[in-house]
C-alpha cells in the first residue's frame, strides 16, 4: 500500500469537507438572518460585527459576518481525526453563538464513528442540550421555534446513527478481515500437517534406501565396481530427492499464505507408479512378490490410490529398517463395490539382530490416513511375520 497516497487523498478530502463546511455554515447563517433557524441560537455575539460594521464598507462587514465566522469554524474539521471529542466539543458550544451547526455535525459524526459508546453519548447530550435551554428561554414558545428545536434535534440524531453505522461497517469489516487471517492460518496448518505426513512417508523411505545401500557398501568387501556404481546410483538419486523434498518443505513453511489462497498441490503418487517404487527397494537386495489381482485399476479412486501407495511405501520402509534381509509380500486385490484390500506380509528378523531406530509415527499416520478415506487399517505381529492389512473404500 502507498502510504503517500493515501496521507495525501485523505487531506485532500478533509479540505474538500471543510470547504463544504464553511458554504453550508455561510448559507445557515444568512438564511437565520431571515428568520429561518435548523439549530438554537442561544446569545448572538454581536462584537465582531458591530465594531467591524462601523469602519468597514457593508460588503467587508458582511463577510465577516456570514463567511468568516463559518470558514474558521471549519477549518477546525481538519483536525477532527486527531482531536475528534474536543473539536466536537468547541464547534457545539461555538454552535450556539453563531451558525456553525454544519461543521459541528461533521464533528459529531466523527466523534461516533471513531470513539466509544460514553464518549460519543456523552457528546451527544451535549449537542442535545442546547434544545431544551433554547424552549426555555423563548417566551411564549413560537411555532419558528418549536420547528427551529424539532429540526437540531433531527440533525444531530442523525449525524450520530450515521456515524454508528459506519462504525459499524468497519468493526464487522475488522472482524472479517481478522476471520480471513485466521482462516488462512488453520489453511496453512493444515498444509503444513499433511506435508509433514507426506514428507515423513517419503523421506523415510528414502532414507532407509541410503542406508540400507551404505551399510552393504560398509559390510560387503566382495562387491563388484558395477554394484559398487550401482549402489552409488541410488544413493545419489535418494539423496537428491531428499533435498528437492526438503527444499519444498522449508519453501511453503517461509511462504505466507494468504487468504483463500493454496500453494499448488505437487503431483501425488497412485498405484501406477508401485513399480518404481519396487524397483528402488529392490535394488538394495530386497525380495519382495507382488500379487496383484484388481478389476478395472483405473477406476481406483485418486484418494484410494495414494493411500495405498503411501500404505505400501511406509511397511517397505519398516522392512528395510527392521528386516532388511527378509522377504516382502504385497497383496493387492479388490474391485469397484467391493473394496481395495492391501495386504504386505514380511518375516521377523532373527532375534538379537540390530535395526534402524524408528518411532512409529509412520503407521499412526497411515491409521489416520486411512480413516480419512473411509478404510480401515491393522499392523502387528502374527505368528513370526508382521502383517499389514488396510481395507479401502473402492465405490462402484
Amino acid at each position: 500500500m502507498d502510504w503517500g497516497k493515501t496521507r495525501r487523498a485523505r487531506r485532500m478530502a478533509d479540505l474538500t469537507l471543510a470547504a463544504g463546511s464553511a458554504a453550508l455554515c455561510v448559507t445557515v447563517s444568512f438564511a437565520q438572518t431571515r428568520g429561518l433557524g435548523i439549530y438554537p441560537r442561544l446569545a448572538s455575539p454581536a462584537f465582531p460585527t458591530v465594531s467591524v460594521e462601523g469602519i468597514t464598507p457593508w460588503a467587508v462587514a458582511g463577510f465577516v459576518r456570514f463567511g468568516a465566522l463559518g470558514v474558521a469554524g471549519s477549518a477546525l474539521l481538519l483536525w477532527r481525526r486527531r482531536w475528534p471529542v474536543a473539536v466536537a466539543v468547541i464547534l457545539i458550544v461555538a454552535s450556539t453563538l453563531v451558525s456553525l451547526i454544519p461543521a459541528a455535525l461533521v464533528a459529531l459524526f466523527t466523534v461516533a464513528s471513531l470513539c466509544s459508546a460514553r464518549t460519543t453519548a456523552a457528546v451527544t447530550v451535549l449537542a442535545l442540550l442546547p434544545l431544551p435551554l433554547y424552549l426555555a428561554v423563548t417566551v411564549p414558545v413560537s411555532a419558528l421555534a418549536l420547528a427551529t428545536t424539532v429540526t437540531g434535534g433531527v440533525l444531530v440524531a442523525a449525524a450520530v446513527i450515521w456515524g454508528l453505522f459506519l462504525r459499524g461497517l468497519h468493526e464487522r469489516s475488522e472482524h472479517s478481515r481478522t476471520q480471513a487471517l485466521w482462516r488462512a492460518e488453520q489453511i496453512r496448518q493444515r498444509e503444513r500437517e499433511s506435508l509433514a505426513r507426506e514428507m515423513h512417508d517419503v523421506l523415510a523411505h528414502r532414507l532407509s534406501l541410503l542406508s540400507v545401500h551404505a551399510g552393504a557398501l560398509e559390510v560387503n568387501q566382495q562387491v563388484t565396481p558395477q554394484q559398487v556404481s550401482e549402489a552409488m546410483g541410488v544413493i545419489r538419486s535418494s539423496a537428491h530427492q531428499a533435498m528437492e523434498d526438503l527444499q519444498q518443505v522449508l519453501g511453503v513453511l517461509r511462504t505466507p499464505l494468504q487468504p483463500q489462497e493454496q500453494s499448488p498441490e505437487p503431483p501425488q503418487p497412485a498405484l501406477a507408479d508401485l513399480p518404481r517404487l519396487l524397483a528402488d527397494s529392490r535394488r538394495t537386495g530386497m525380495h519382495i512378490d507382488l500379487d496383484q489381482d484388481l478389476a478395472r485399476p483405473a477406476t481406483v479412486p485418486a484418494t484410494t490410490a495414494r493411500t495405498a501407495y503411501r500404505i505400501v511405501q511406509e511397511a517397505l520402509t519398516n522392512a528395510h529398517k527392521h528386516a532388511p534381509a527378509q522377504p516382502v509380500r504385497i497383496l493387492l486385490r479388490g474391485a469397484p463395490g467391493t473394496g481395495l484390500t492391501v495386504e504386505i506380509t514380511n518375516p521377523l528378523p532373527a532375534p538379537g539382530r540390530p535395526g534402524l531406530p524408528g518411532s512409529g509415527s509412520g503407521l499412526t499416520g497411515l491409521k489416520e490416513r486411512t480413516v480419512l478415506v473411509g478404510g480401515t487399517l491393522t499392523a502387528g505381529r502374527q505368528g513370526q511375520s508382521h502383517h499389514v492389512r488396510a481395507d479401502l473404500p473402492w465405490p462402484a
